[in-house]
């Protein structure tokens, strides 16, 4: 399950990408918004919380640049979100940080791209081993 999340400014890649998650047969959880203004950390919150739980294995939260939901997912305990524009950027923060949450800005991709996007984030695996360890050390600074 993933949980997939905008504010106001990226309504319409957000409905390109629940399509595409349709498409692809993968279940979601939409937490808005639908177009009514809002502001970005609470729909971050409503997304990691789900991750959190345990209801949603990975979540994708839009914004005009990615920036500003990537800075509140962060500050939820348990959550590694990325804010990536490039394909290297989303399988390495995969492979090595084990990114739950790929953040990405609607007025900087085109759909085309953030739709291969999230194609990698979703099919690229953890590598472990050694990258473990520095997870570990994140996850330490939580404490």
């Amino acid at each position: 399950m993933i949980a997939i999340g905008c504010d106001h400014a990226a309504v319409e890649l957000k409905k390109a990408v629940m399509k595409y998650l349709e498409e692809k047969q993968i279940d979601y959880i939409d937490l808005g918004t639908d177009g009514q203004t809002c502001d970005y950390p609470d729909i971050a919150e409503q997304v990691c919380r789900k991750i959190i739980s345990g209801e949603a294995e990975k979540g994708i939260l839009l914004c005009g640049t990615g920036i500003g939901m990537s800075i509140a997912a962060n500050k939820i305990k348990g959550i590694r979100a990325a804010v990536c524009s490039d394909g290297f950027s989303v399988r390495y923060t995969r492979k090595h940080n084990n990114a739950n949450v790929l953040c990405m800005g609607a007025r900087v991709l085109g759909t085309g791209l953030a739709l291969e996007l999230t194609d990698i984030f979703l099919e690229t695996e953890f590598e472990g081993g050694r990258h473990q360890q520095r997870i570990d050390k994140i996850t330490k600074l939580e404490s």
